[in-house]
């Protein structure tokens, strides 16, 4: 993976930024760095204790940035899973954004890379949209997509509905998953933005396992669904 990204990432990112308009005008233009963290939060299910993080750093301009994101999920003091992107970004439009890649996936013992394309951006309805495709090993395809609502109740009290999905071209039984349809995920948070860079939030989650994902879970012991609720906090810089 360290080859790849030297020799094909990097370079595609300082090639883009050397090539784009906006390059010559570095005093309108300046070269950003911003860190994210769109959920960092604890609940309780299963007897259980739950943290989950999900976030991001980005550096680069208007129109092209490289991004590294990461989120995932630990229980009874073990990493249950994680997703981490290394990509390059390039501004499309003023909403929308083509990304492409690295992904590495883990669960306890294993893990999975992937080359990552992507769009990510504001649908109609403004409608936060987060969608990709993953090529790995022995063919595998992953999809994953998520879409993200926010309504202001006020000018700082914010409700903020959610949807994720996941779905595999093949069985993976060392991953946990199975073909077709994976999981779908669903929340819904309220947040009090204290300042715009710091939002405190209370929320409910419920997640479900479908088809061959399901099985591999029974087989497991383990549950098909759960609902969680949640308290945790929203902050970038």
């Amino acid at each position: 993976m360290k080859n790849l990204v030297t020799k094909i990432l990097v370079p595609a990112f300082v090639g883009a930024l050397s090539l784009s308009p906006a390059y010559a005008g570095m005093e309108d233009d300046p070269t950003e760095l911003k860190l994210m963290l769109d959920k960092f939060e604890v609940g309780r299910t299963g007897g259980n204790t739950v943290m989950a993080w999900e976030g991001g750093l980005w550096i680069g301009k208007d129109l092209n940035k490289l991004w590294i994101m990461s989120d995932g999920e630990r229980a009874a003091g073990e990493t249950e899973g994680t997703e981490n992107r290394l990509l390059y970004s390039r501004a499309i439009s003023p909403f929308w954004d083509l990304q492409a890649g690295l992904r590495h996936d883990t669960v306890p013992g294993e893990s999975r890379d992937y080359l990552n394309l992507g769009i990510h951006g504001l649908a109609p309805y403004y409608f936060e949209t987060d969608a990709n495709i993953s090529f790995g090993e022995n063919e595998q395809v992953k999809l994953n997509a998520s879409f993200e609502y926010e309504m202001m109740l006020t000018q700082k009290l914010v409700l903020s509905p959610e949807i994720e999905f996941n779905a595999y071209a093949k069985d993976d039984a060392a991953m946990g998953v199975g073909s077709g349809l994976s999981d779908i995920e669903a929340g819904l948070r309220l947040r009090y933005e204290i300042k715009r860079e710091f939002a405190p939030y209370i929320g409910v989650n419920w997640a479900k396992k479908f088809g061959g994902t399901a099985d591999l879970a029974r087989d497991e012991g383990e549950d098909t669904s759960e609902t969680m609720f949640v308290i945790g906090v929203r902050a970038w810089y």
